[in-house]
């Protein structure tokens, strides 16, 4: 019998696969944002290659271990995945659309991973690690669940993916991270934790909006199908659920770091989102709105004060949070659905056989991923090694692990390296000799007896453009400005970083003035910055005045005060 698929279905579905694989963007961005900029690319590459080396793997036979059978433990062996799996499940979808789908689903579940490991984790060690993942860890676990294995015959209830994703991929992280170490710096002698700010909190918001559009199409599109009232009305469901945990789970993170730490804390609110997406994902489609509501206000309490736990308790070094948002909150949606599921849950009256399930399901898949992966790290360990050598970890994985000086090149250089290039300069037997170059002119001062003083301000940045005015309506033509980080004898402003209070010296943006004056009195120019400058709150700045031996204006040869001409 000719099998008829439909185009509706198969069209929701291919949807869902696209959204699902973008969101390797959303996490890229994110993991990239909450570390540092000498780690950029390594990142980058990572986001990549964990999607394309998991790809053919579970095309390979992953996909044949979650799918192929219906046995308890493990589906069964189709290599290069060959099975006609729309009609052995019963899929208004083509085979092909079915497997493209679970792909991306596996991908996620192994990019994970990276975020926690992020900064001191070898590059051959990501993609090997990575690859065990696609081709056993993810697949077993799954057939457990969505194959058609023991936990689907108890009723398990993981309707798109809090444990056989992100539970997966957050314990796996959790293990490596702790095998691996923290990051050097991260923790004092006596065991206490150090904020390591992320170079980029936009890339990191930009990372989470791109992951909350994405996961309309994780959990909507679960559904496979999109034919039938019930369908329907279970989607647009999904929709709503979904949005509200992650949008209340939000607010409650924003307004728990507001209380603890004085001001809403950016990234770990960033986080809370992410936080609300992964408890939700469990139940999306089991629960009422309200009961979404309440497991977004659960999922922000279980990311602030799991990370904490995590990273002061355990001293486990996770940069980016994956360990909070993914397994605690994957753990715990799962877990939450057993409570608030309108059929079967515990709050509706279904008794304890739902939320009984709930956790030897979430117990059953920790203890497989806890052995798998333990011994997966351990091998890597003992071969090729996990961590980098502390040189790389310090100059930063993107130069020597893949040849890139700077992720930023011209837009952002961090030292000398990121400035130039082998190709800024010529070898040497093309290099022009000193005598073929023109020869500069010299000329003698015609005013003798002037002083040069050159005066250095450093202040906050709001007070530029006042500054720059003032300094013009004295007389002053020439400066040079830089914006630099600095802080006086107060150590900077005391602040948090994912509930770590920044102890050390905390340095602040500023900005930079230099100026040399010789015909427009110095005590002009600093009487006018203090009025300009002057708040009478610390932090307004400090003025340094310096003797100038000499001015030489390069392009006429003219010294002393004629070089500057007015004033530079």
């Amino acid at each position: 019998m000719t099998q008829v698929f439909s185009s509706v279905d198969t069209i929701w579905v291919l949807l869902g696969a696209a959204l699902v694989f973008f969101m390797q963007a959303g996490f890229a961005m994110v993991e990239t944002g909450f570390t540092r900029a000498k780690n950029a690319g390594n990142i980058i590459m990572k986001n990549l290659m964990d999607f394309c080396i998991g790809t053919p793997i579970f095309w390979f036979f992953g996909f044949g271990l979650m799918f192929a059978g219906t046995g308890p433990f493990i589906g069964g062996f189709d290599f290069l995945t060959q099975g006609d799996y729309a009609a052995s499940m019963g899929l208004t979808i083509p085979t092909a659309a079915y497997i493209i789908f679970q792909t991306v689903f596996c991908a996620t579940a192994a990019t994970i991973v990276s975020g926690a490991m992020a900064e001191r984790t070898k590059f051959i060690s990501y993609c090997i690690y990575s690859a065990c993942i696609s081709a056993i860890v993810y697949p077993v676990s799954g057939h457990w669940i969505w194959g058609g294995g023991w936990l689907a015959q108890m009723g398990f209830h993981d309707f798109a993916g809090s444990t056989a994703v992100h539970m997966v991929g957050g314990l796996a992280a959790l293990i490596g991270a702790k095998m691996l170490g923290p990051r050097i710096g991260k923790y004092d002698k006596d065991g206490n934790p150090k904020a390591i700010p992320g170079h980029s909190l936009t890339l990191g918001a930009l990372g989470v909006f791109i992951l909350w559009f994405c996961w309309f199409g994780f959990n909507g599109c679960s559904t496979i199908s999109m034919t039938g009232d019930d369908i329907l009305t279970s989607a647009g469901s999904i929709f709503v659920t979904t949005n509200l945990a992650a949008a209340v789970a939000t607010v409650t993170v924003m307004m728990i770091t507001w209380i603890r730490y004085k001001k809403p804390d950016v990234s770990m609110t960033l986080n809370g989102s992410l936080a609300g997406l992964v408890a939700i994902t469990a139940g999306c489609d089991a629960v009422s709105p309200v009961g979404a509501f309440f497991i977004g206000i659960v999922a922000g309490f279980i990311v602030v004060f799991g990370i904490e736990f995590i990273d002061k308790k355990l001293k486990i070094d996770d940069p980016v949070g994956a360990i909070g948002v993914h397994f605690l909150n994957g753990a715990g949606g799962t877990i939450l659905t057993g409570f608030f599921a309108v059929d079967g849950g515990l709050l509706y009256g279904g008794g304890f056989q739902m939320l009984g399930t709930q956790i030897l399901g979430v117990l059953a898949v920790c203890a497989w991923v806890t052995v798998t992966m333990l011994i997966i790290f351990t091998v890597i360990k003992k071969t090729v090694g996990l961590r980098v050598d502390p040189e790389e970890e310090i100059m930063g994985l993107d130069i020597k692990e893949h040849g890139i000086v700077s992720a930023y090149a011209d837009f952002l250089p961090m030292d000398g390296h990121a400035l130039f290039s082998e190709a800024d300069f010529l070898p040497v037997e093309e290099s022009v000799p000193v005598a073929h170059y023109p020869q500069a002119p010299t000329v003698a001062s015609t005013v003798t007896g002037r002083k040069l003083t050159k005066i250095v301000m450093i202040f906050n940045k709001s007070k530029f453009e006042a500054m720059k005015e003032a300094m013009n309506a004295i007389g002053i033509t020439g400066m040079t400005v830089t914006n630099v980080l600095g802080c006086g004898t107060q150590k900077g402003q005391t602040e948090y970083y994912r509930g770590v209070k920044i102890k050390e010296i905390n340095l602040l943006p500023k900005i930079k003035l230099e100026l040399v004056v010789s015909a427009i009195p110095v005590k002009t120019v600093v009487d006018t910055a203090k009025k300009v400058l002057y708040t009478g709150k610390i932090g307004d700045g400090k003025i340094f005045v310096y003797d100038v031996e000499n001015v030489i204006k390069v392009r006429t040869g003219e010294e002393g005060y004629d070089a500057l001409q007015g004033e530079y």
